[in-house]
């Protein structure tokens, strides 16, 4: 009996460690979704789509590497857990190994709004394609590189986010403004630049910004006028004759070039209505100038750019060159007598009208970018689509994905929200629930074994023809032979297990005891009652052993769901208690706590819900144990009276030899 009991509490203690591992494995393994991860300390990533396309922004001309503008919000991104800085920020190709480079234009996670400007390489036209953004990662450093985002042909990024400075170049070159702007809030793309017609930004005469002679050349940016002017200037750089003016004539985007033979000017096309955002970029190479409105081409011009060294203004024209003085002529009549001409006092020249230059630009500005080379059409219409006000067509979000660990998310922000009288309720469940496990697996496993014993037991017993003690070979749990010795000794074991063996035993036990003193029996009436009693004694037995320890599961099933209602009660009144005494009382104060009470019930319910399936089968397995001993005790006694009751019987340990 001792080394039952030690057996069962081995095959407990094996059962609990396998459930311990097995919860183990699910909590690490069951949840993962994403089949390569390029780096396992970010806990969360979202792919990010581009669609050149037909079915999105059909771009068909060649795009290159772009500067792509991620916009982030609450709609499509978690801010509560990234950090507050946004720092854990981390984009990768889509070979799931490149990182790509990006700065942090805006970031306000309290708002939940950031913006982000990401270098892509090789995009293509008419194509799909995708990166990812990383992020979840409370350890990571920053890697904002605003330089590394833009080419080295990018000579000049304005974001216009300063305030109280002047705007800072976000490319290699920092090309730095020389003046103070007014920050318009509320822009297109984060704060921008608003310009009154009198207040001009400068941009440095810098060696970057220089333009020789034909050279390409190209400006982008994003304007909305506050009203309709003729001839406002947006950009303009002069040098002597030279220059190049980028403006609005009553709503008409224009590029006016000056050089040594004269003014050209782009010719009018439709024009544009007050207060509405555009893009506008302007192109230069190869002889010809093309101006493009919203990512289409508006206007050409054939013309080069002429050389250009000094200082570039935003939202205001140069001075116009002053025309050369005018000399007097010599009076032919008056001669000295030696034929020359008599000195005169020659009049003070007189100055030359100085032309007067263009208006400049009322309205916002924002997202200023000059490059060294000729930026392709699919390049600028990109650019439109991407940073304007419907950008969905050509980028779109996936949804998150995360690492293995599913302790992330909504689960780890209400998990983080339960008091310590919650986690006490929490930890007697789980307690519950792993005494409910290992109740169910020894059961199981008992059950198993008993219906496998009885079915060979029964199989020798139905042989037995007049001798009912035939296969008793002493105590049912002494190592004696079982079944006449035709066993070996694992089978031997197996039907020791038996619970029709234990309760023939007994039957055998009391016949063999009748026999002990004659050699011819007779059972009686009373004998045969007094038998079937035993029987009856040992079949309670059977039936206790069948049911012990199902209490732990009757108590699951109705003590779990009560308690972590309990804990769900407590939960929700101490919220409520912090509510009250911080007086502050909104959804986002209350929507934690509550959640976190319930984390109490769901805890209950997956103590309850379990043992309850587990309950219901085994009740059912006893039954049909319980249901094969009454009907085994039924056949024993009728076999008995048929065997002993109305005969003389021989001596059995005679017949059986």
């Amino acid at each position: 009996m001792t080394k039952g009991v030690s057996s069962l509490r081995q095959q407990m203690r094996n059962a609990a460690a396998g459930l311990a591992l097995g919860f183990a494995a699910a909590m690490v393994l069951f949840p993962s979704t994403a089949n390569a991860w390029w780096n396992d300390e970010w806990q969360l990533r979202k792919k990010i789509n581009l669609d050149t396309s037909a079915t999105g922004a059909s771009i068909n001309d060649p795009i290159g590497s772009v500067p792509v503008l991620v916009r982030l919000h609450s709609g499509n991104f978690r801010f509560s857990l990234a950090k507050d800085d946004g720092s854990d920020l981390r984009f990768v190709a889509t070979d799931d190994k490149t990182p790509l480079k990006h700065h942090i234009e805006k970031w306000d996670s309290l708002l939940g709004e950031a913006l982000v400007w990401v270098s892509v390489p090789n995009v293509g036209p008419g194509a799909k394609s995708d990166f990812w953004i990383y992020y979840g990662n409370k350890k990571a450093a920053a890697t904002n590189d605003a330089k590394g985002t833009y080419d080295a042909d990018t000579a000049l990024v304005y974001h216009f986010n300063e305030r109280g400075t002047p705007a800072i170049d976000s490319s290699v070159w920092a090309n730095n403004a020389q003046s103070v702007g007014q920050p318009a809030d509320g822009s297109l793309i984060g704060t921008g630049l608003r310009l009154d017609g009198r207040n001009i930004v400068t941009l440095p005469a810098s060696p970057s910004l220089g333009m020789a002679d034909g050279a390409p050349f190209t400006l982008s940016t994003w304007f909305k006028p506050a009203a309709v002017q003729p001839n406002s200037v947006l950009y303009s750089r002069r040098d002597g004759g030279n220059g190049v003016v980028v403006g609005l004539d009553n709503g008409v985007p224009f590029v006016e070039v000056s050089n040594a033979a004269g003014t050209q000017r782009t010719g009018a096309g439709a024009p544009i209505a007050a207060n509405s955002w555009h893009h506008l970029a302007v192109v230069a190479a190869s002889g010809t100038v093309t101006v493009y409105l919203d990512g289409a081409s508006y206007a050409v011009l054939n013309a080069s750019l002429p050389a250009l060294t000094g200082t570039a203004r935003l939202g205001g024209d140069a001075p116009l060159p002053a025309a050369a003085p005018a000399v007097p002529a010599a009076d032919p009549a008056a001669t000295a007598a030696n034929g020359s001409t008599p000195a005169v006092e020659a009049p003070a020249p007189a100055a030359a009208p100085v032309a007067a230059a263009m208006a400049g630009f009322v309205g916002d500005i924002d997202e200023l970018q000059i490059s060294k080379i000729a930026r392709s059409p699919g390049f600028i219409k990109f650019a439109s689509i991407e940073q304007g006000t419907d950008p969905a067509k050509l980028l779109s979000f996936s949804g998150d994905e995360e690492t293995a660990s599913w302790m992330t998310g909504h689960f780890a922000i209400i998990l983080k929200a339960v008091t310590i009288d919650g986690w006490i309720v929490i930890g007697l469940l789980m307690i519950m629930a792993v005494l409910s496990w290992i109740v169910t697996w020894d059961r199981v496993s008992y059950m198993k074994r008993q219906a496998n014993a009885n079915d060979r037991f029964m199989k020798s017993f139905r042989k037995l023809a007049d001798n009912l003690t035939a296969l008793d070979r002493g105590e049912a749990d002494e190592n004696a032979a079982v079944l006449g010795s035709k066993l070996g000794d694992e089978e031997a074991q197996m039907v020791r297990a038996s619970s029709l063996y234990r309760i023939y035993h007994v039957g055998a036990e009391q016949i063999s005891n009748r026999f002990a003193n004659s050699d011819l029996i007779r059972l009686n009436g009373a004998s045969i009652s007094a038998i079937r009693a035993a029987l009856d004694s040992m079949f309670v037995k059977e039936t206790q052993r069948l049911n012990k320890m199902m209490v732990v599961l009757t108590i699951s099933i109705s003590g779990g769901p009560f308690l972590g209602l309990l804990g769900t009660v407590v939960g929700v009144m101490i919220t409520f208690a912090a509510i009250a005494e911080s007086g502050d009382v909104n959804v986002n104060a209350i929507a934690p706590g509550i959640a976190a009470a319930l984390v109490a019930t769901i805890a209950g319910l997956f103590v309850a819900i379990p043992a309850l399936f587990a309950y219901n089968y085994l009740v059912a397995r006893i039954g049909e144990l319980t249901s094969d001993m009454q009907v085994f005790i039924d056949e024993f006694v009728t076999k008995m009276a048929e065997f002993y009751a109305n005969e003389p019987i021989v001596d059995h340990r005679q017949a059986a030899e």
